[in-house]
């Protein structure tokens, strides 16, 4: 019987996490953190029977309270409640299922008691990746991928020596606007930008896909999972979704992994690594999808994965930079405050205006984060 925490439980990847131990009957939830849905958190409460539970603010926090009253729940909130979600003392593994970087200082907690982490926030190796991975070694923790494309590479690489990578081939599908020209992309709306060709995710993650700074992200992701130089990782467009990223050695072979895009193929294996359990669901049929197709990124119109890279080879408190002002960028698209190219003119303006910060400690990236915070809504 294995024991998971969870924060971010009522999001995208922590309620397919939550269909993975429902399918799998060994896991046991000791701890779930979720943001304001507390109505979902109430069933999964119920469902799962947490010790603890942690929500955003202290009103949610009272309301959910009472209605659990029947249940021996503790509930928490603030920084406070996701914190002790992640130092939960039964949990073996935490799974960071949280979008944002609030995911950070918890992670950093769960790291230093010793949990193993099943890795879905983005923000977390984004910005603090040059603290979490010496911290990760340093206390004997696994860092477990659980993005699609990272899972694919870890995959990739069972039983082979990293020092004989030569290049990290990260797979895009290209998002809803491939092939669209910039002027094209100055009229795309929300729901255009919300009509992902192949993956079900969560709002944020897929405005992200549509604009490429998610792979961006993904770059700098990879950089430090992975332990290669920038000028090693190649993103490539693969629009059927089918290769999910792919590993080239220095003797020229090729591994790449494939499968349908669902989630939980990645979930499952970061919770039972390196067992490898039966998944229900459709399989790949490589005869009916006839061709797997490659293209070549477009940086000059998808200005994300341009920004993204250039904020990774500055490095520092940079990337923190560029995470943040996309967080706030994507929020007020989403309220329709702005335009979809708007984005690229935000990430732009505060990267330009910010002075690098060359090795920043956890203080420091928080600063950052709220510093450019306050510069956009000056601005914007």
């Amino acid at each position: 019987m294995k024991t998971i925490a969870i924060l971010g439980s009522t999001g995208s990847i922590g309620t397919q996490t939550l269909e993975v131990v429902r399918a799998n009957g060994d896991i046991r939830v000791a701890a779930l953190a979720a943001g304001k849905n507390i109505k979902l958190l109430e069933q999964q409460i119920r469902e799962f029977r947490p010790r603890l539970a942690a929500v955003a603010d202290e009103e949610d926090a009272k309301a959910l309270k009472m209605a659990v009253a029947d249940l021996s729940v503790e509930i928490l909130f603030g920084e406070e409640g996701r914190e002790a979600v992640a130092v939960c003392e039964e949990a073996e593994i935490l799974v960071t299922a949280i979008v944002g970087m609030i995911g950070i200082l918890p992670t950093v907690r769960a790291i230093e008691a010793g949990k193993n982490i099943a890795l879905a926030n983005k923000e977390t190796l984004v910005t603090a990746g040059h603290i979490i991975m010496p911290l990760a070694k340093e206390k004997g923790v696994k860092i477990l991928p659980v993005d699609s494309e990272h899972s694919a590479i870890f995959q990739a690489l069972n039983g082979e020596d990293s020092r004989a990578i030569d290049k990290i081939l990260l797979t895009a599908s290209g998002g809803p606007f491939r092939g669209k020209t910039f002027e094209e992309l100055k009229k795309m709306r929300v729901e255009d930008a919300l009509k992902h060709p192949n993956w079900a995710m969560g709002r944020k993650i897929t405005i992200d896909s549509a604009s490429m700074v998610n792979k961006g992200l993904e770059v700098m992701e990879a950089r430090w999972l992975f332990g290669t130089d920038l000028d090693q990782i190649q993103v490539v467009i693969q629009p059927q979704s089918v290769i999910h990223s792919m590993v080239q050695f220095k003797d020229g072979a090729v591994i790449a992994q494939l499968g349908t895009p669902d989630m939980k193929l990645p979930i499952q294996y970061a919770l039972y690594y390196p067992e490898r359990r039966y998944l229900a669901g459709p399989r790949l049929d490589l005869a009916a999808l006839g061709k797997i197709t490659f293209e070549d990124p477009d940086p000059e119109t998808f200005l994300g994965l341009k920004y993204a890279l250039e904020a990774a080879k500055t490095g520092g408190s940079m990337p923190t930079v560029f995470n943040a002002a996309n967080e706030r960028a994507v929020s007020k698209f989403l309220d329709r405050k702005i335009g979809f190219t708007d984005i690229y003119t935000i990430i732009r303006s505060c990267m330009d205006q910010h002075h690098v910060v060359a090795n920043p400690d956890i203080r420091q990236i928080l600063e950052t984060e709220q510093s450019v915070y306050e510069f956009i809504e000056s601005r914007w």
